[in-house]
């Protein structure tokens, strides 16, 4: 695995861990940063016996948003607009499933970084929220777009209107989180389903991402009919046969990705 100036990036168990190491700038989301992220889930495609990409922070921060400092210094936000729209595609179009393991603070565009994870997990004192409102600014990063399909338009223009920081509770209340957890203990449950995804089929994994993210856009009609070939793309797949095997036999299936 590449070494990277602003992330940490190690294997644990089944799981490529992603700690976004910024300190100094409370993890603030610089172009560098977007680089690199584009750049790591690019390689973990290839990472056999990885089932899960957990994307965190510290235990005080996720992500406090996007570098200000250099946005300021650049004037022109159409890189870092593009640099961010690659870090999306990327975290939609990795096989594998993308968590996020968020403590303390995810404001603004750490949030937004969130929101493009697949799944969300936050331990208790964690905080959320979009202040684009206090500064003039529409959030760049996508936060329009995918927090009203996350917890409906309403609750999301709240959020947006008022710029109020919420918490873990709350979030999880309202589903802007799949899981609450314990303080501290948010990447140990990422861990946990991330073993939980190693005893799953890693080809089903990577067509239910395509499946969904697809047809999310699509009439139901047609969403159908896009479901339809990437299903069948599994039939003859050893995976679904070992499945169907394991399942017959009353054993655990031992799937390979093939």
């Amino acid at each position: 695995m590449t070494q990277f100036e602003t992330l940490m990036v190690e294997t644990v168990e089944k799981a490529l861990v992603v700690r976004l190491n910024r300190p100094e700038n409370r993890n603030a989301i610089s172009i560098r940063m977007m680089a690199e992220l584009v750049e790591v889930l690019t390689e973990a495609n290839q990472l056999k016996g990885v089932s899960a990409v957990i994307v965190t922070g510290n235990e005080s921060v996720f992500s406090s948003g996007r570098d200000l400092k250099e946005a300021a210094a650049s004037g022109d936000p159409s890189a870092a607009i593009a640099a961010w729209h690659r870090v999306t595609d990327s975290m939609e179009q990795c096989a594998k499933p993308v968590i996020a393991a968020i403590e303390g603070h995810c404001l603004t565009g750490g949030l937004e970084l969130a929101l493009a994870c697949d799944i969300r997990v936050a331990g208790e004192g964690a905080q959320f929220g979009i202040t684009s409102s206090r500064l003039g600014t529409l959030p760049g990063f996508g936060a329009s777009q995918r927090l009203p399909r996350l917890i409906g338009a309403s609750r999301a223009l709240e959020l947006l209107f008022m710029a109020d920081v919420i918490g873990t509770a709350e979030a999880y209340r309202i589903g802007l989180i799949n899981r609450q957890t314990e303080q501290g203990r948010a990447l140990q449950e990422c861990l946990s389903m991330a073993r939980t995804l190693g005893e799953r089929a890693p080809l089903s994994l990577a067509a239910m991402k395509k499946a969904v993210y697809g047809g999310i856009e699509m009439p139901l009609a047609e969403a159908i009919q896009w479901e339809l070939p990437i299903a069948a793309s599994l039939s003859q797949s050893r995976d679904r046969k070992e499945g169907m095997a394991a399942f017959a036999e009353k054993r655990k299936p031992n799937f390979t990705g093939e």
